[in-house]
């Protein structure tokens, strides 16, 4: 039985089980079958060696690690927002949204100025949330290129954003 029929088969057998795992867990959130669906995703791209005795940790595993990722991703995103609407005063008033606003432009001001190789990378990472080990094997390239690319564009980035403010 190769990988693909091995989590096949088990996908159709547990997905309810963990589906009601990840909802328990995201508070029933609406994204658990998404979540569900991107672990499989990931272990049918994976390299490693799937059986039947190391499936269902794997699967729980990874299930576990996108939990938190989601979490953290949340938090930050949450953490950002606090900070641009109550930077201006306690209330969400237009001031606040145009600087939310003001502040996207710029960002989107400094990737234009790096290369255009450097700021593919740098949106998968930041907006795509997306690992420089996933990076690499979307865009099939080296895992230390994409790593120094992507140094490149935060160092970049980082000089902008201080002379842009």
């Amino acid at each position: 039985m190769n990988n693909f029929e091995l989590l096949e088969s088990y996908y159709a057998a547990r997905r309810d089980e963990l589906l009601t795992f990840v909802s328990s867990r995201l508070g029933g959130s609406y994204l658990a079958e998404d979540l569900v669906q991107d672990v499989f995703m990931r272990l049918m791209v994976s390299d490693k060696m799937i059986t039947e005795t190391t499936l269902p940790c794997l699967v729980y595993t990874v299930t576990r690690r996108l939990i938190c990722d989601f979490y953290r991703r949340r938090s930050t995103r949450e953490e950002y927002e606090h900070y641009i609407t109550h930077s201006e005063g306690s209330d969400t008033s237009m001031e606040s949204i145009i600087s939310a606003h003001e502040l996207t432009e710029r960002l989107e001001r400094g990737l234009a100025r790096i290369p255009q190789n450097c700021r593919e990378i740098y949106r998968l990472h930041v907006y795509g949330g997306m690992k420089v080990s996933e990076i690499s094997t979307q865009l099939g390239e080296g895992y230390k290129s994409v790593e120094h690319r992507l140094g490149t564009a935060r160092k970049e980035m980082r000089r902008y954003m201080a002379t842009a403010i």
